[in-house]
């Protein structure tokens, strides 16, 4: 069983849109897929269809319901901050071990798909980040990390620092997804050409998140 971490380079970057597009294709190819998005905050005035959880609830096609987002959502908060501020505002603390057995309770699957909040260093507690996350599960599982950047201006930058940062913690990426923005200063090919030089051969896929394109077979990269 392979554990899918998808995490990103900042918030609102499109990490949702990348963890549709994965159960769906993984579906189309047979394969047998739990998703899970542990943390979400931003709950407030949201239908449930629209938020992260339903709209991967409906990717796996399933219903969309309180409980079923309960299900795959344990911790969930109303106001749009980092999942530190929002528990802590709550009343609440997030265990690492905790999140880690959460991330682990899926069995008799082919794939375990984990969406994180936020970007890569987001804190979840006092002690810990999202990345502290993703090691403590790599260590225990095998896991496939999938980094979703933007392509507006300055996300070269970004991209190369979130990069850095998950290959100093042993966590290089399976693949980097840009998700397109609204707006692109250039084309997203150049881009790409030039995330690429320093990259360390990470391989790039483009995934147009505001249009209908047919996305790109991103599974290809998770073997």
């Amino acid at each position: 069983m392979t554990h899918l971490f998808v995490t990103a380079s900042g918030t609102d970057i499109g990490k949702t849109v990348i963890s549709e597009i994965l159960i769906r294709q993984l579906i189309v190819k047979g394969k047998k897929v739990a998703a899970l998005k542990p943390v979400l905050s931003g709950l407030e005035g949201v239908p449930l269809e629209e938020t992260d959880s339903g709209r991967m609830l409906l990717a796996m096609g399933g219903d969309v319901s309180e409980e079923a987002i309960a299900a795959i959502t344990p911790w969930r908060f109303d106001p749009p901050l980092s999942p530190d501020m929002a528990a802590r505002r709550a009343g609440q603390t997030m265990k690492l071990d905790e999140l880690i057995d959460f991330c682990m309770a899926p069995t008799d699957q082919d794939y375990v798909l984990v969406e994180g909040a936020g970007g890569v260093l987001v804190p979840i507690n006092a002690e810990a980040t999202m990345s502290d996350w993703m090691v403590a599960l790599k260590s225990k599982t095998d896991l496939r990390v999938v980094l979703v950047v933007g392509s507006y201006l300055g996300t070269i930058s970004h991209t190369l620092t979130a990069l850095e940062s998950l290959n100093a913690r042993g966590l290089t990426p399976a693949i980097i997804v840009i998700s397109t923005s609204e707006v692109n200063p250039v084309p997203v090919e150049e881009t790409v050409e030039v995330m690429e030089r320093f990259a360390d051969n990470v391989p790039i896929a483009i995934v147009p998140r505001l249009d209908e394109a047919e996305p790109p077979d991103l599974t290809h990269y998770l073997d």
